[in-house]
Parts: C-alpha cells; structure tokens; sequence
C-alpha cells in the first residue's frame, strides 16, 4: 500500500504543449499497434488497426486536455490523492469513449463482436494497467525533479554566498552616506534592503509576477542612490500583468548582473532597459544594458544565470526559457515565462 512517506512530492507538469502532445500520439499509436496486433486476434487487421487508433487517441487527448484544464487544484492534493484522481479521470474517460465508441462502430467492424460489458471491461484493464504505468513514470519524474531541486538550491546557496557581500557592502555604505545627507532616503533604502533579505528567504518558492517586479525595484532604488547619474534606469512595463507565478529571486539578480558587469563598468551614463512583450500564451521580459568585454571575461555572471534557467526548467520545463547575447555594445538578457 501506498504511503506518504513512500511518495515524493508529486506535481502534474504543464502538458499543454507541442512537444508533449507529440509525445502522447507517438505513445498513443504504438499502444493501438499493440493491441491491433496481439496473437488471438481475428478478422481484418488492418480495420482494427484504425478502430483503435481512432480510439486510443481519443482517450488520451481527452485526458491530457482535463489534466491540463484540473492541473493547478490537483496540484494542491497530497501525493496519493493526486494518483487517485489521475486514475479515476484516466479510467472514467476510458469507460466514456468505450461506450460511445462501441455504439457507434460496433455495427462495422465484425471483431467487435461481444457484449458492451465485456467490451468495457477489456478496455477498463488495458487501461488500467497503462495508467499504473504512466503513473510510475510520475513518480520518476517527481524524484528526478527533486533532486535537481536539492542540487539548484545548492548551487544558489553558493551563488548568493557570492553576490550578497559585494551588494550588501555596496548598499551599507550608501546608507552611511545618506544618513549625513538624506535621513529620509537613508529609512528608505534601509527598508528596501530588509525586503531584499526576506525575499532571500523565500529562495525556492513562487511569488507573484507584481510582487518579484516590485523588489527589483526596491533594488534598483538603492543601486540608484549609489550610483547617481551614472545609471539610468527606464521601466517599460505595463501597470495590469496577467497574475503569473515565478520563482523568487528571478529577476533582481538580472538586474544584478547588468549593474555589476555592465553599468559600472561603463565610462559614460550606463543606460539600463526593462520592458515586456505579452503574447497569448507568455510574457517575455528583456534586461539590456552596455556591453563590455568584461562581461564575457568573468564567470560570476553566467553562473547566476545558468542557476535562473536551471530553477525555471524545475517549473515550467520548456515552456520558460532565459537567453541572453551581446550585440553592438548591448547584453541582452530575454526571460520567458509560461501563464500557465
């Protein structure tokens, strides 16, 4: 018997997308070969071939479309209350189209040519056995998944292990600066670093889309303090965005990296750009700012971004993606993330 301390932490991907649907109708196809082509079986072949196909396919986008449609409330049940209901979704559907399907096609095809119960009982078994296969892959993916999860938790420890002092000492000097000149300013970008280090905190979990935009520019306030008139900063994002959830700490240490590699290195005023592009089904989030060969010389800036694109492959899979290049004296940094 399952138990929940056999069970890992179980979460339904996003399967709504090209290359799982792919997937799904290879797997689909050669399960209908299969049974089309099992010893025992008479009659034309090739007839029964197409039946089940039709019929194998039917089943299984059916089910991903509900899986896709229930994923979020399935996600917030335990992991043996989540098996339950993929099970029962799986086999309930299975029940559904086998009914349908052998009153409409039973008439025209001679190997159908028992009773509708021993029609759904056969296909409830095969079902049944294939769900407690996709199950188990389930239950692979969710321990490969957390393992990586450990591991990218291991590797931004480290990062900030790296980042936090040169930023912290950085902002601590900007305050003890202020406060001879700007007590008010001084309160407020001592505020703005304790959000900072609650956020750190929170490292591994979802946060609002508003709520990450809202802390990098707390962040971006106490790097504009310190660096004055050689940094300037323009916000090309819309007020309304679609409620989205990302991992914490996705885009200040973007905006880390272009202060540290890129506007500080500049001689002139550095200009640094942030805006968003939605589309129907993602919004895109672009960081530029100058370029400069340093940039490619130091690894402290690919290893913060490897470790985002690490966290959002953990969430989303492909559906997110972080790229970045340089290109006539500007890094570009180009984060994608799923709305659903």
């Amino acid at each position: 018997m399952l138990t929940q301390l056999s069970l890992p932490k179980l979460q339904i991907p996003f399967l709504c997308h090209g290359q799982f649907m792919v997937r799904v109708l290879v797997v689909s196809q050669a399960v209908a070969v299969v049974l089309a082509f099992a010893p025992g079986v008479y009659g034309d072949v090739w007839a029964r071939l197409g039946f089940i196909s039709v019929f194998v396919h039917w089943i299984s986008i059916i089910t991903t479309l509900c899986l896709c449609a229930a994923r979020h409330k399935i996600n917030q049940l335990k992991p043996i209350s989540i098996i339950s209901v993929v099970l029962c979704i799986f086999l309930t559907l299975t029940l559904i189209v086998s009914a349908v399907a052998f009153s409409l096609f039973s008439t025209l095809f001679n190997s159908i040519n028992h009773e509708m119960s021993d029609f759904l009982a056969k296909n409830l078994m095969v079902a049944f056995i294939v769900a407690l296969v996709a199950v188990q892959f389930l239950i692979v993916h969710a321990e490969k998944s957390e393992q990586l999860n450990a591991q990218t938790h291991a590797e931004l420890n480290a990062l900030q292990a790296r980042i936090q002092p040169h930023f912290l000492f950085n902002t601590l000097n900007t305050v003890a600066e202020l406060t001879h000149i700007d007590a008010d300013a001084a309160e407020k970008s001592l505020l703005a670093l304790s959000a900072l280090f609650r956020a750190a905190l929170d490292v591994g979990k979802l946060v609002p889309l508003q709520t990450e935009l809202e802390l990098a520019k707390q962040y971006l306030s106490l790097e504009q303090w310190r660096l004055g008139r050689r940094m300037n900063v323009n916000w090309q994002i819309p007020d309304a965005l679609p409620a989205i959830q990302i991992p914490a700490l996705t885009i200040q240490p973007l905006l880390e990296n272009a202060i540290r590699y890129g506007i500080e290195n500049s001689a002139e005023v550095g200009k640094l750009n942030i805006f968003s592009i939605e589309s129907r089904n993602a919004l895109t989030i672009v960081i530029t700012n100058p370029y400069y060969q340093s940039i490619k010389s130091s690894g402290g800036n690919g290893i913060a971004l490897d470790n985002i694109r690490q966290r959002l492959m953990l969430q989303y899979g492909s559906s997110a993606s972080l790229t970045f290049g340089n290109s006539e004296g500007l890094y570009r940094v180009k984060l994608v993330i799923p709305k659903s």
